[in-house]
């Protein structure tokens, strides 16, 4: 875990990664930008080969992004601006050279971009109730398991009307909506490591492949196979 004085911009030129924070996770495949606010912890984590590039932004720019950590989609030109201020592997001092103005005039096109785009259902909040702790854990550790809430409830001893009350109170999510984004981020996981669209769908717990290809294209924006695709054809390019 660790914290910048500046916030940060982070992208997957490459792969997944992962931004945990005291607020939970947010998931950012190769068509997503993360942010994470000056003076966040927080903890990146990739999966599969990932060419991961980061941007700090001054306080100027940082004030026009929101106050917490977010994922916004990558434009054609938000992820040109940003693998042109930075360089493989590396954080924005190991990018390209470019003069002071035109490094300032870049950002800018960079965040209003970002400022254009909506923000992406890919953050996992963290629970802080003890039941719905043992919940995730358990979710994250089997994401095939189709248990329903009453079933988990009466595993940890909460009813499943105190357990839905809880996750709309503090995650501002239905069990079927956060079980959902948990088992995308899953899929991206294994989708990374190289394994295809139909063991993915059973190892994250969706009955057949279409109904895996519906909930992922819903929330990524693209087919899983079409992301394969994209993510394959960008490391060749690379």
């Amino acid at each position: 875990m660790q914290s910048h004085a500046r916030g940060h911009l982070v992208y997957a030129a490459t792969g997944v990664l992962a931004v945990r924070t005291d607020r939970g996770t947010s998931i950012v495949p190769a068509n997503r930008i993360a942010w994470t606010p000056g003076g966040c912890t927080h903890q990146h984590r990739a999966h599969g080969d990932t060419d991961m590039r980061i941007l700090f932004l001054a306080p100027s720019l940082a004030r026009r992004i929101p106050d917490r950590p977010a994922v916004f989609l990558a434009s054609g030109l938000a992820r040109e601006v940003l693998l042109a201020l930075t360089g493989p592997n590396d954080y924005d001092h190991g990018a390209p050279a470019y003069s002071r103005a035109s490094r300032s005039r870049l950002l800018r096109v960079l965040v209003d971009e970002l400022r254009e785009t909506q923000e992406q259902p890919l953050h996992l909040p963290e629970p802080q109730d003890d039941r719905l702790r043992s919940i995730a854990r358990m979710l994250s550790e089997r994401p095939s398991d189709n248990a329903s809430l009453p079933e988990l409830g009466k595993t940890i001893g909460a009813s499943s009307r105190t357990l839905s009350r809880l996750l709309r109170g503090e995650l501002g999510m239905t069990f079927y909506e956060w079980r959902t984004q948990l088992r995308i981020y899953h899929a991206l996981v294994l989708l990374a490591d190289g394994h295809d669209t139909t063991q993915t769908a059973y190892a994250c717990g969706w009955a057949n492949p279409s109904s895996f290809i519906a909930a992922f294209t819903n929330i990524i924006g693209t087919t899983p196979g079409r992301y394969r695709a994209s993510r394959q054809s960008t490391v060749r390019g690379a």
